[in-house]
């Protein structure tokens, strides 16, 4: 019989009230995740894990700002504060999370010149990063998601399970967005018309 597992999206500091790139009230969710992950039987988490002056980082783009946007070799590219910088504080997961039964966490976008949202691929969409077939040889065929932030990490990895062709949900409650550019809406509906349950 197929398998579930929970994917845990970027439960960071950097991510929470008082990170670098906080998500409003993403610090709210931890005690809903924390629900998932006693009742769910594999856990996988991802955790954005940079290098200093990553290619996604505004300081390396001098006379740019945060949340403008670049054109990178892989195509547009939001342009974000430093955060989650391999080995920082604000890399560590949520102090609150209860996160030690997880199988695997999936490192991304630790390559200096390229993005990561997805826990599946690169932003290149291209360059993967081992989850799906991690996945097929556990015999898991369906994937929860949660995390931070919904439109973005959550959303690109729920579409990308989708297409590896993973049964997907997004457990809405406990994600929290950023919601640049109305960017939360059109995630939603991009997420849905691909056939992703949110729940």
């Amino acid at each position: 019989m197929a398998e579930d597992a929970l994917i845990v999206v970027d439960m960071q500091n950097d991510f929470c009230p008082g990170g670098a790139l906080a998500v409003p009230g993403g610090d709210e969710i931890v005690p809903i995740v924390n629900r998932l992950i006693e009742a769910a039987p594999h856990v996988i988490l991802t955790q954005d894990w940079h290098t200093a002056g990553h290619s996604s980082f505004a300081s390396s783009h001098p006379g740019k700002a945060p949340f403008q946007t670049v054109t990178m070799a892989y195509g547009e590219q939001t342009l974000w504060p430093d955060h989650c910088v391999q080995g920082s504080s604000g890399a560590d997961f949520h102090p609150g999370l209860r996160w030690t039964t997880a199988e695997l966490v999936v490192r991304k976008g630790f390559r200096t010149g390229i993005d990561s949202y997805s826990a599946f691929f690169e932003n290149d969409h291209r360059t993967p990063t081992g989850l799906a077939g991690y996945l097929r040889e556990r015999g898991i065929a369906k994937v929860s998601l949660c995390g931070l932030a919904t439109d973005f990490c959550v959303a690109y990895s729920a579409l990308d399970a989708v297409a590896e062709g993973f049964s997907t949900s997004v457990v809405l409650a406990a994600c929290r967005g950023i919601d640049l550019n109305g960017s939360l809406t059109a995630m939603t509906r991009r997420m849905r018309e691909a056939g992703v349950e949110l729940i």
